[in-house]
């Protein structure tokens, strides 16, 4: 599941970050596929509405396939909005796999680690030390018990733990565990949105639900696109390992 209705505006442009090029011929979406498809039976992608035409026609021979499916969020209201509102194209299956539009960084041997340790119940989290972390997960015996957001006031603290865009999930209950989580949840202070991030400790202390996590060692897997700098970031990295 790929929530990609987000627009690079901090790029200075409209176009949908998992659409922006970080080489010839070579997007944000090819790179993720690449990472995620030998370890998934199925990508989902939501996108925004003027994105979805431009989306469509990017991936229309994985679309054609039946590998990678799309739908619409009408609104941006959030990425637990995201998820949740495509319920439907997931809720088959045992496990989702959330990945940020933007990962353009993420290895492919992070993807296979972070499945190899998903012990098919709770949540399965990849997380690395930052030296100035956007987003600090906080974990105390074995629990989840805080996430702090930057971009919503919160202060980080320096060496702590991040994530890397990438959320592994149990789907059984989660739909309802997202809906007594989101009847109580403070709307974000800065966003106004009903983040999907505090959710998981919600998940962890509310639900009970254990937490597994994976060492990542490469702060730079943390790096999405949100920035020229960052897209700069990417190509250079792209052109080192050139894949």
């Amino acid at each position: 599941m790929i929530p990609a209705a987000g627009r690079g505006t901090r790029l200075g442009g409209d176009l949908p970050k998992i659409m922006i090029e970080v080489d010839d011929g070579v997007t944000v979406w090819d790179l993720l596929l690449r990472r995620l498809r030998p370890w998934t039976e199925h990508v989902h992608v939501v996108v925004s509405p003027d994105g979805e035409g431009p989306f469509r026609d990017l991936a229309a021979g994985e679309i054609a396939a039946g590998a990678v499916s799309v739908s619409v969020q009408e609104r941006p209201t959030g990425m637990g909005d995201a998820i949740f509102g495509a319920g439907a194209h997931w809720a088959a299956y045992g496990t989702i796999l959330v990945v940020w539009g933007d990962q353009a960084n993420l290895s492919p041997a992070t993807v296979r680690e972070v499945l190899a340790a998903h012990p098919g119940k709770g949540l399965t989290l990849p997380l690395v030390p930052m030296a100035d972390p956007y987003v600090e997960y906080e974990l105390a015996g074995g629990e989840l018990v805080r996430v702090r957001q930057s971009r919503e006031g919160d202060r980080c603290r320096p060496g702590g733990l991040s994530d890397v865009g990438v959320f592994c999930l149990a789907t059984e209950g989660l739909r309802e565990a997202w809906e007594r989580f989101a009847a109580g949840a403070a709307a974000g202070a800065a966003t106004g949105e009903v983040n999907f991030l505090p959710f998981l400790p919600h998940l962890s202390l509310a639900e009970g639900l254990p937490v597994t996590v994976v060492p990542v060692a490469d702060p730079d897997e943390a790096r999405g696109v949100n920035t020229p700098e960052d897209l700069e970031f990417a190509r250079r990295a792209h052109r080192r390992r050139g894949c």
